[in-house]
């Protein structure tokens, strides 16, 4: 299966089995969430006209190039008086425009004579320098949709209106299953045979990233009894996401506890690393199993889960950005399957890592992101590739 039609599966599915319910956090909460109800200007922003310069305010019916009196000192945060009829008002950036002035001249341009009188040298006109009332918003404007996701800017936006608050979308509940005996905890030993669970923590802490709450359900042993105890006490969740172990096999006991009470397919996808991919549901609750080499398990995430958990929340843009790039390596021999590369910008061109094997996680760790080598390509130094950032697929 193409990588392109796995994922329009995969959002199709989201969509049907959007995340209901939705609480109320404060700013310093909600980055990383996404909001659940539209936020309107509930005030004109900026609430007046201000300035946009250090200078001098005046109104242009009243100056015919004659040197002007000042007439008052405007400050930010404090109310001026009005206009005086020929006079002007020193004015400092952000302060409200005095009611009849319509211009302000910045301080570069003017000179302050031995009288206290300020000469314009340069000509004037209405609106100059002024930022006029609403110019970013207008009283009943949606500033941010329903399904935005919320970074720094758009907290600082919602503060700029006056929000203390927002609605968002209830954290998405993963549990999250690592499967077989040969998978060991850090900080235990190894026996004969273990490895590290390397995936756990992987997916664990990308899933926070994303704003999800994670249920750790840990490892689970290759026994079928305790894995359908382990499934039935898991409560209430919006996704069971494993890594391995669900498959086909004689050792594949999460797979079939299961099938058990639910349904599983099996997806081969046209990429590497990363062929197999399940989906499927667990007494209705829907079920993706990664593939278990620790790269695969990384380009699964990051290019089918990720967009799925977003779209559940509401999230319209979903993709990651990429950028073209200079190749800066050959690729003489064609795959027949999408390949995803761990990669980093050197010397302005896509440098690949040494070893790309699905079980070397160091390649990541070593990268800036993955490049996109399309099936049946070759490719020679200075190939244009397509570049995904590692920090659009993180957040």
């Amino acid at each position: 299966m193409a990588v392109e039609e796995a994922l329009e599966r995969l959002l199709a599915l989201a969509e049907a089995a959007p995340i209901k319910g939705s609480e109320s956090v404060a700013l310093a909460d909600a980055q990383g969430r996404v909001l659940a109800r539209e936020v309107v200007a509930e005030l004109d922003l900026p609430p007046w006209p201000n300035s946009a310069m250090d200078g001098y305010a005046l109104r242009l019916a009243d100056w015919q190039g004659e040197p002007l009196p000042v007439s008052q000192r405007i400050f930010a945060g404090h109310a001026p008086a009005s206009m005086q009829p020929g006079t002007c008002a020193r004015i400092f950036t952000g302060a409200p425009l005095p009611e009849g002035a319509d211009c302000v001249e910045m301080q570069e341009n003017t000179e302050v004579l031995q009288t206290g009188q300020v000469r314009f040298l340069e000509p004037l006109k209405p609106g100059q320098n002024v930022r006029p009332q609403g110019q970013e918003a207008r009283v009943g404007e949606q500033v941010m949709a329903a399904g935005t996701r919320l970074g720094p800017i758009q907290l600082g936006l919602a503060a700029t209106l006056g929000h203390a608050r927002l609605e968002v979308v209830r954290k998405v509940r993963v549990a999250v299953l690592s499967t077989g005996d040969e998978l060991v905890e850090p900080g235990q030993p190894l026996g004969p045979g273990q490895i590290y669970n390397s995936n756990r923590r992987l997916l664990a802490s990308w899933l926070q990233r994303l704003g999800c709450e994670v249920v750790d359900v840990g490892i689970l042993a290759d026994d079928l009894q305790r894995t359908r105890q382990c499934l039935a006490g898991l409560g209430d969740v919006d996704l069971i996401l494993s890594s391995g172990g669900v498959s086909v096999g004689e050792a594949d006991y999460l797979g079939m506890a299961l099938r058990e009470a639910g349904e599983l397919a099996l997806w081969k996808l046209a990429i590497k690393p990363g062929k197999p991919l399940t989906f499927g549901h667990f007494r209705g609750v829907p079920v993706i199993g990664l593939p278990g080499n620790p790269a695969s398990t990384l380009v699964t995430f990051a290019l089918l889960t990720r967009p799925y958990l977003l779209r559940r929340q509401g999230v319209a843009q979903v993709a990651a950005l990429r950028f073209n790039v200079p190749a800066g390596f050959d690729w003489p021999k064609p795959g027949g399957r999408r390949e995803y590369l761990r990669a980093r910008i050197e010397d302005g061109q896509a440098r690949i890592y040494k070893n790309q094997s699905s079980g070397v996680l160091r390649s990541a760790a070593w990268a800036e992101g993955l490049v996109e080598v399309r099936e049946g390509t070759t490719l020679r130094q200075g190939d244009i590739v397509s570049f995904i950032p590692f920090s659009e697929l993180l957040d």
